[in-house]
Parts: C-alpha cells; structure tokens; sequence
C-alpha cells in the first residue's frame, strides 16, 4: 500500500489542526521577525491576535506592518478573509487579555528586566511562554519563574537562535561525534565592533538594572553555546572586566572634548559613533517618531555619563564534568566576529567566523548593528568575511569541515528556530531546541560573573538559588 500523502490530503490535515493563538508583548526591532513568520510562512498553524507595547506608537507601527503582509501575502482572497489582523492591547491589562481571548502562547520581546514578570504572568493566566534571550537578568527573576513553572506546568521556550546557525551546529555535531576526544577546556574570544558594540552604549542596555550588562543580555548566548556544545552545566565562575573604553569618564581621559547628548542632530554624520535615526527608516518610524510617548531616545551618544555595564569582561568557568572554559568579550574592537577552540583529549577543534572585517570610517551604514543577522558584503584587504572550521587529531594533519550555510538570517538558522517554535520540534540529534532550563543555565553564568565583578571573588553557581537544581541526572541535561 502507497504511503504517499497527497498535497489534498496534507491540506486537511493543516487545516484539522487548531492554530496556536498567540498574543506579541514588546513592539521593539527583535518583534519584526515573529510578526513576518506569523503572517506569512507559519500561517497556517499561528495566529497573531494581538500586539502591546507600552509604547502606543511602536505598537501601532507593527499593527500597520501586520496588516500590510496580510494584503501583500499570495493567499486566496478566501484565505485572506479568514485571517485575522492583529489588535493594539495593553500590557498593564495581559492577564485579562489572555483569558479572554483564549490565548494559547505569548511571546516576549520587551527590555531584559521586564522578562521574568511578563513570563511569570503569561503563565499563570494560563499561556506558554516564548522568549527572547536572556530568560531573565537577576537571581529573584529566576527563582519567580521557576516557581511559576512548578505552579503551572506550562511551557517556556528560550530563543537561542545560534543553535541553529549552520556553523554552530557543525561543531556541536563533530563534538558529539567523539572526534576530538572527551572534553578538557574551551577557549572563546568574542569580538563586538564600534558599530554593533557601540549600539549597546547607545540603548536602554547601557543601564545594567535594565539589561544585566553584556554578560547577561549578549554573553547568554554565548555561553549556552558552550553548555549545549559539550553537553554540561556550569559551576564556578570568576570574572573580571570593567568600563574601559566607553562613556564619560574614557573620554575625557582620550580628550575627546564635549560631545552632544545624540546623534539625531545635524553635523553628527561626521562622527563615527553618532546613529542618526533620521538615516534609516525604519529606525526613524520605530523610534525617532515615538520619542512623544516615552521620552525612550534610541540614539544617545555612547561617551555620556550614566553607563553601567562593562565594554571588557573575561571570564574563567568550571563545568561540572570537569571542562573549563575561558572566555572574553570586547565590545569595541575594529572587526566583528568570534574564535572558539575546543581541546579535547584526542585533539583540537577551531572555529573562527568574521562577520564584519572592518569599519572603516563614519560611512558604514551604522544601522546595520549585528552583522550576524544581516550580513555584510565588504571584506578587509586582509581579513576577510567568512568561517572556517578545522579539526586535527593528535599525530595527524589539519583539516577544514565544511559548512552548509541555508537562506536566510544567521545562516538559515532563524528559519529552522521559527520552524520548530511554530510547526513544533521534530527529531533533531543535536537538540537544538531550548527549554527554560537551558535559559537558566546561560544567564546562571552571567549572574555569577556580575557578582565576582562585585566581590572579587569566584562564585559557585548552585550557592546562587535560582531555584532549580542545573546538573546533569544520568549523563543527560535536564530540559
């Protein structure tokens, strides 16, 4: 008998299948790439009841843009009057609003401190959570949203989208293949250049209360790459860095004389670290525009006072199996990109990936912040745009691994994350997919590194109470 499923039959099947109901609260840049999946590839099992923000003009910019592909999509006129637009709501009212419409799933793309209270929320009126990276910023907010967990059984998904970057996953699988041997210490060197590094001196992330500093809303990524990489929880950290290039007081020290409060003014084309909002569009719709309703401005100069976060941060891990990563960040460095070597007792893995080799002078296009995402064309006479994995075993020669790169953002990576977080995870080796605890265990480094920057002294991860226990059971991560 054939097994074949015709196109009729897996039609049927789609439209047996009720759509997820899923309300989107934080109307910020990151919102862009759910609302285009929802009302276009993944119409089919989600719909985008409504957005909130409390800002009411960057929600409206996102309602208009919701309606826009609706009309632009090439569904049926009958398909397209079934679906639905989505609707402007409150985030003050999220609990009644989820309840009263039936709310299967809310996604949160608001500022890092917000997370743990729209999660913790959104739970317990009765919706799955995703979110994006961190979880959280501070132990309390872990603690909250594991209990709220434990009280629901619902379900928190984490957005770790470099997972699923081809380059990543490659090493992950020739790890997990046994390659290299067992794992003894990593070492991971990541590079922010003065267009994307810069752009978190510019933002609400300048503020640690706001963001948890570059250790927490950017280093999770990083460091859930290497627990899923070797397959391990964190338990120690000791951390050092500090604010040695941006802001106020850096300078003064380089005398680089007084400057304006933002780069939204005229003349500040001709400094490199000025954003002008009125250059792109989109910037300007989303932000400059709104700047009425919140006073929020997106394009403060990055030599001001009031930053708090570090621009240099280093940190030593000890994983619970025995690995111990070293790690830094440099957030003003002149290309962008990342070194990662793994040792392993039967040889060496590296990876080395440059997203951007140079910013040359004040014409970059300063709005294209994470090259990671979108990707740059121009290479450096020297250094060039690209990646290269190399495995070599001991008493044996160097060789390159190949990389599959796909369509689409981050390598293709944002396509397969949007296709498992709305048609659901199918079986996937390398497991990708990312749970609340995976969300835990990244932002548990970053915590820890905040409070040895604190103390000065190393932190051990399970003295923390985030309220779940992070270790392995039978060899296996949990979550």
């Amino acid at each position: 008998m054939s097994t074949v499923v015709s196109s009729a039959e897996r039609a049927a099947e789609v439209l047996s299948k009720k759509k997820a109901r899923i309300a989107l609260v934080g109307a910020g840049s990151r919102a862009e790439m759910y609302i285009q999946a929802i009302m276009g590839a993944h119409a089919d099992t989600a719909e985008l009841v409504a957005i909130g923000d409390l800002n009411p003009g960057r929600t409206a910019y996102y309602t208009d843009l919701a309606a826009r592909l609706s009309a632009e999509s090439d569904s049926s006129e009958q398909d397209k009057s079934s679906q639905i637009l989505p609707e402007a709501f409150d985030p003050n009212e999220l609990t009644a609003f989820i309840k009263a419409n039936s709310i299967d799933r809310v996604i949160v793309t608001t500022p890092d401190y917000t997370h743990a209270d729209y999660i913790v929320e959104s739970l317990r009126a009765g919706a799955d959570v995703v979110v994006e990276k961190p979880l959280t910023i501070d132990v309390d907010g872990c603690r909250r949203i594991t209990a709220a967990i434990e009280e629901t059984g619902k379900n928190v998904v984490v957005t770790f989208n470099y997972r699923y970057s081809p380059r990543n996953s490659t090493l992950k699988e020739l790890i997990q293949s046994g390659v290299i041997g067992k794992v003894t210490s990593i070492d991971f060197s990541w590079m922010l250049d003065t267009v994307h590094g810069a752009d978190y001196f510019r933002r609400w992330h300048r503020e640690k209360k706001n963001s948890g500093g570059l250790l927490i809303h950017k280093a999770s990524h990083h460091f859930d790459l290497v627990n899923w990489w070797i397959d391990d929880v964190p338990a120690r950290v000791y951390a050092s860095g500090g604010l040695r290039f941006y802001g106020s007081d850096n300078a003064t020290a380089r005398g680089l004389g007084e400057r304006p409060a933002r780069g939204t003014i005229d003349g500040a084309a001709q400094d490199p670290f000025a954003l002008d909002l009125r250059e792109d569009s989109k910037l300007a719709a989303l932000y400059l525009e709104n700047e009425k309703f919140d006073g929020y401005l997106r394009d403060q100069d990055v030599f001001t006072d009031g930053i708090t976060i570090e621009d240099n941060l280093a940190l030593t891990v000890d994983y619970d199996g025995g690995p111990t990563l070293s790690y830094s960040l440099n957030a003003h460095s002149p290309w962008e990109g990342y070194r990662v070597s793994v040792n392993g007792t039967e040889g060496r893995a590296e990876l080395e990936v440059v997203e951007r080799a140079a910013v040359h002078d004040s014409t970059d296009k300063k709005n294209v912040v994470d090259p990671s995402a979108t990707p740059i064309e121009e290479d450096d006479a020297v250094r060039r745009n690209g990646e290269r994995l190399i495995v070599q075993r001991h008493w044996g020669s160097a060789y390159e691994v190949p990389i599959v790169n796909g369509e689409g953002g981050h390598g293709g990576g944002d396509t397969l994350l949007l296709a498992d977080l709305f048609n659901g995870p199918g079986e996937d080796p390398l497991g990708r997919p990312s749970g609340y605890l995976d969300g835990l265990r990244s932002v548990a480094v970053g915590i820890a590194g905040n409070a040895s920057l604190l103390t000065g002294n190393a932190i051990r991860i399970p003295e923390l109470g985030l309220g779940a226990d992070l270790a392995k059971v039978s060899g296996k991560v949990q979550g």
